[in-house]
């Protein structure tokens, strides 16, 4: 399970994130959250793949597709201070089509799509608080990735900023994109070669 890290100080923001120099973290609402060590060899295959294809899929879009580790600042309110802000997360794989959200640091507010790819360590992350930190901050629409079940669960957002319920793509189905157009395949494409004797990301 992913650790949470506390020192001296309870609150921790993106100016602090900027000092650590060794390791992989995250930020959620001044949390340090370890990301080591580094995911599975299946978790870096699947999001490998959905990364190219995806990539292939946006080649002449203006909208930017991006693979971790690439920091994105979810801040609260106008403030894009980086004393005030007290959320740095990298998702598996994210779509930007607003080229103003982007600088040389990254993605600054919501991404048009986030992706993420259960591994045993993030599952629980992934599946709620990270779900929840989405949907309040805009992402309209989250993929989370059960390579070992090959499924995709799509949460999309209503007019009135909250998730529907969970669509569920599995097997041979097409997924499709409702706020990056272009973004169509079948995930046979994603999870054919998966072994189906690998072990769950939840057990």
């Amino acid at each position: 399970m992913v650790q949470t890290l506390r020192k001296e100080q309870e609150v921790f923001t993106y100016a602090d994130y900027l000092q650590w120099e060794d390791g992989r973290w995250e930020l959620i609402n001044g949390i340090v959250y370890d990301m080591s060590p580094a995911p599975s060899r299946m978790h870096q295959r699947v999001t490998g793949d959905l990364f190219a294809r995806i990539h292939a899929l946006l080649h002449d879009s203006p909208c930017e597709v991006y693979v971790a580790p690439f920091d994105v600042r979810l801040p609260d309110g106008e403030t894009t201070a980086d004393d005030e802000i007290l959320t740095v997360v990298q998702p598996d794989i994210i779509v930007v089509c607003d080229e103003q959200k982007l600088d040389d640091r990254g993605c600054i507010g919501a991404p048009d799509l986030v992706v993420e790819v259960l591994s045993p360590s993030t599952a629980l992350l992934d599946l709620k608080e990270k779900r929840d930190l989405y949907e309040r901050h805009g992402v309209q629409e989250y993929w989370i990735v059960h390579p070992v079940d090959r499924v995709v669960m799509v949460y999309r957002m209503d007019k009135g900023g909250v998730y529907n319920k969970a669509e569920v793509f599995g097997g041979s189905d097409i997924i499709t994109s409702s706020s990056v157009a272009d973004i169509q395949f079948s995930l046979e494409e994603i999870f054919g070669k998966i072994s189906s004797k690998q072990k769950s990301p939840l057990t």
